[in-house]
C-alpha cells in the first residue's frame, strides 16, 4: 500500500469522507516523542481536512510544536468491507476569527445537523476564543477498502 494522493479522487473515497464518522488524530509529544491519538470531528473539502479543536488541548499544543500529524478515518461495517483512509502531513493551525467560526459551524453541522448546531453548547464552542481549526492538506495518503 504505497502513499498516493490520487487515491483520494476515487468515488468511494469521496463518498466515505463525506460521511460524518469519527476520525482519529495522531500527534506526538515533541519532547518525548510519545504518540497521542484522539477522536475528532472533521470535514473534507476535496483537498484538505479541517478539524475543530481547542487551543488548550494536548492535540493543538503538540501540533503547534511538532506539526507533523496523521489522521485516520476507518470503519469495519457488518457484512461490508473494512475501509480506511490515512492522511499524513503538516498541520496548519488557524485561529483567524474570520475563518474559525464559519468552518467550525460547518464541521459541527455535519455531526449535529442544522437544528442540533443551534443548541447552546455548539454555539458556545463556535464563539469560544480557544476554538482553533487544524487544517491538513495531506502529503501522503493510504486507502484501503
Amino acid at each position: 500500500m504505497a502513499p498516493n494522493k490520487e487515491s483520494l479522487k476515487q468515488p468511494w473515497v469521496q463518498e466515505y469522507l463525506a460521511r460524518p464518522v469519527l476520525a482519529r488524530l495522531g500527534t506526538a509529544n515533541p519532547r518525548t516523542s510519545q504518540p497521542h491519538v484522539t477522536p475528532v470531528w472533521f470535514e473534507w473539502d476535496g483537498e484538505s481536512l479541517w478539524i475543530s479543536a481547542f487551543s488548550s488541548t494536548r492535540k493543538v499544543k503538540e501540533a503547534a510544536k511538532n506539526p507533523k500529524i496523521s489522521v485516520l478515518i476507518d470503519s469495519a461495517e457488518e457484512n461490508g468491507p473494512t475501509r480506511g483512509v490515512l492522511m499524513e502531513g503538516t498541520a496548519e493551525l488557524i485561529r483567524d476569527p474570520a475563518v474559525v467560526p464559519e468552518r467550525a459551524t460547518s464541521i459541527y453541522t455535519r455531526y449535529l445537523g442544522p437544528t442540533g448546531v443551534l443548541a447552546k453548547d455548539p454555539q458556545s464552542w463556535i464563539s469560544d476564543p480557544e476554538n482553533t481549526i487544524i487544517k491538513l492538506t495531506p502529503e501522503r495518503v493510504y486507502v484501503w477498502g
